[in-house]
């Protein structure tokens, strides 16, 4: 199943080209009041949820349908409750980011396994309709295309073995960068510099995390081109190392890294990235 949220807050089933107004499946939810949880209460709830749209659909009692390429596309997420993020998961990108100095600033380029993960604060979410705008002009801003996976289900410790029970869907990312020498977690952060779409995809619907095709366009040229293979720590291994140093939530957003062939963006370029199953998002990116 494919779900994306639109325009003013709308839940949609996309189906093809096609997107079916099934807002009305949020009434199961639970009411909440303060202090409001610190997950995510549609992916917490995403059985429910799914059961009711299917409901829904079968009744043929979907609100509306809209051609997807008409809708703004908003967060698949709207309340992750933290972004994690892998550096340097793809050898060939461990080497561009030592060898090329716009990228590494001086900066120790270490091994994931050694230096860890990082994260990247909530509000900087954004869909891909928002675009991006350029935060800092006066520095290099790069685009980075990432598999993004959505923790499901709580857990601390999970074990590799099992991990990917723990996961709720994907849907294609782009962590943007500014590129200096401030800690990675900052230069990351600015607002809409995490953009996820076009819509989640169901663990379900998924049938190898491991052997996606992941590609980046700008202004139509190929600037990023692998596979989820090649990643050094793959998505099992993440949810395992990251689980070891805090308790994962449903909604948190885990960015896999991004593979070789970094490099920067400008006002009036459009960014086109697409991963295997996951579809296509557009961003275009604008001046401050």
């Amino acid at each position: 199943m494919q779900l994306c949220r639109f325009n003013d807050n709308r839940l949609g089933l996309v189906q093809g080209d096609e997107v079916i107004d099934v807002t009305a499946a949020l009434q199961v939810l639970p009411t909440c009041s303060y202090p409001l949880p610190t997950h995510d209460l549609f992916i917490a709830n995403l059985a429910a949820v799914s059961a009711e749209v299917k409901k829904l659909v079968d009744a043929k009692n979907g609100e509306s349908r809209h051609a997807l390429s008409g809708l703004k596309l908003l967060s698949p997420i709207a309340n992750p409750g933290k972004v994690v993020a892998a550096p340097v998961n793809y050898l060939k990108h461990l080497q561009e980011a030592r060898d090329d100095k716009g990228i590494h600033h001086q900066n120790q380029i270490g091994e994931i396994q050694r230096v860890g993960l990082f994260l990247k604060a909530t509000s900087s979410v954004a869909g891909a309709s928002a675009g991006v705008v350029i935060a800092r002009p006066d520095r290099r801003n790069d685009h980075e295309i990432e598999l993004v996976a959505v923790i499901g289900k709580a857990g601390r410790n999970i074990p590799a073995a099992n991990a990917l029970e723990h996961v709720a869907g994907y849907c294609v990312g782009l962590d943007m960068t500014v590129r200096g020498p401030e800690e990675r977690s900052m230069r990351k952060s600015p607002d809409g510099y995490t953009v996820l779409g076009p819509y989640l995809t169901t663990a379900d619907d998924m049938a190898d995390v491991n052997n996606l095709d992941l590609v980046i366009a700008i202004n139509g040229e190929v600037r990023q081109r692998a596979n989820t293979r090649d990643l050094i720590m793959n998505v099992a291994d993440l949810i395992e190392f990251a689980s070891s140093f805090y308790t994962l939530h449903p909604g948190d957003i885990l960015m896999t890294g991004t593979p070789e062939g970094v490099s920067q963006v400008f006002p009036g370029d459009r960014m086109t990235a697409e991963i295997t199953g996951l579809g296509r998002i557009v961003v275009d990116i604008r001046a401050g």
